[in-house]
């Protein structure tokens, strides 16, 4: 912790404020994400394609409009974009909380999930704009403060929701306004670098830079690969527990083992790669680190499938992805910048995430199948290795663009 502390105070305020805000945003969206569909399936008694509507609103609302929210960005400034998202989630989680029909209900989901599209791509452009040549030592620690976060709010939320899930939404809501009025009054005003220019004109420089597009592309393999900590690995802890009661206990071990090593780790293993590896090695490093995360539980089922088979191969595969993801974060970000050739980088920021939260979705339909039709057939290791697959093919394409200096030249548009 002593070595984070430095990293922090060795940087100006303004990053140091980012940093802030973004564990305060975490915060206070996961002290009540990971309850609402509860909230919404027993206490306001939706049915479950309704649950999933209003959950699939969200999620639509974000990704499909990240290249919006960084277009905007680019054009109007970091702050505005981020104090409008911060605004607008203040309102859409006070009307989650006080909403009780499906249509309010999903127009304050469309409105949490813009409100991410606006502030996620300016958060990101801003730190890497402040930062400068410590690009890559700022972006290691805005995760760790991003990961503090995703461990701190469940269990605040958690506590609230005890209570009741009005008030979870309604702290969260003033957990947001108390964000915007922070950065209204304290976060400094900053343009990208170069003239303004159009929301078309941005989004025609991201989308014709084929280096960056195929960048995003075999990127979107660590997207799918990292996803898992929240859908194949919980759902394997689960099915393989002797109870529920153990099941449940062992998931939250998972997100535990997760949070402490990327906060813990993110600061010195950035360090470590970043003397001995460029960046393009560092990421292929990470992304076949992640691949060989899902060997230990392939392994694991192929000597046993009973329900007495251990916690420790999932463990260990957790523990192996989260550093895998810890490697390749802060190169991955400023790796972004540099193909964006320092212009529009809000507009690849949103690109970016847009391709890779398509990768997520297909991923996902594609994982949770093929863990179906694994256990019917009678090979549960296949989704394991498949998983692995994924992993070595991203890594192997980030070698090619790596190799080809296609992630070190910056692709300036006419």
């Amino acid at each position: 912790m002593t070595g984070i502390a430095q990293q922090f105070r060795s940087f100006d305020r303004t990053v140091q404020l980012l940093a802030v805000n973004q564990l305060t945003i975490n915060i206070g969206f996961y002290m009540l994400m990971p309850y609402l569909a509860t909230h919404l399936s027993l206490e306001l008694g939706l049915a479950g394609w309704l649950v999933g509507l209003v959950l699939g609103m969200r999620n639509f609302s974000q990704q499909g409009m990240f290249l919006l929210g960084g277009g905007l960005a680019d054009r109007f400034g970091y702050k505005p974009l981020i104090v409008a998202g911060c605004a607008l989630r203040t309102a859409g989680f006070a009307m989650l909380g006080l909403a009780d029909s499906v249509p309010a209900l999903l127009v304050a989901s469309a409105a949490t999930g813009f409100a991410g599209a606006l502030f996620n791509p300016a958060v990101r452009a801003y730190v890497a704009a402040d930062a400068g040549e410590r690009r890559v030592e700022a972006f290691a620690l805005f995760n760790v403060f991003y990961q503090s976060g995703i461990l701190l709010g469940p269990l605040i939320g958690l506590a609230l929701t005890g209570i009741t899930f009005r008030l979870t939404c309604l702290v969260a809501a003033l957990v947001f306004l108390g964000l915007t009025v922070l950065q209204v009054r304290a976060l400094p005003a900053r343009q990208r670098t170069g003239p303004p220019t159009s929301l078309l004109a941005g989004w025609r420089t991201a989308l014709g830079n084929r280096r960056f597009l195929a960048f995003s592309v075999v990127m979107t393999g660590s997207y799918v690969l990292s996803f898992q900590i929240y859908l194949a690995l919980p759902l394997e802890t689960r099915r393989l527990a002797p109870s529920e009661a153990v099941g449940t206990i062992e998931v939250a071990a998972l997100f535990v083992i997760s949070g402490v090593i990327a906060i813990a780790g993110q600061v010195r293993v950035t360090s470590w790669c970043r003397k001995r590896w460029s960046h393009g090695q560092c990421i292929t490093a990470g992304l076949a680190l992640m691949g060989a995360a899902f060997l230990p539980p392939a392994l694991a089922t192929s000597v046993t499938d009973s329900p007495v088979w251990t916690f420790a191969p999932l463990a260990i595969s957790v523990a192996l992805l989260t550093l895998g993801s810890v490697v390749v974060f802060p190169f991955e970000m400023d790796t972004i910048v540099t193909l964006s050739g320092q212009d529009t980088v809000a507009t690849h920021y949103g690109l970016y995430n847009t391709i890779c939260g398509v990768g997520i979705a297909a991923g996902n339909l594609a994982t949770g199948s093929v863990l179906d039709i694994a256990h019917g057939l009678g090979v549960p290791w296949a989704p394991w290795l498949t998983l692995t697959t994924v992993g070595l093919i991203s890594a192997f394409g980030i070698h090619l663009l790596s190799r080809s200096d296609r992630l070190v030249t910056a692709v300036r548009q006419p």
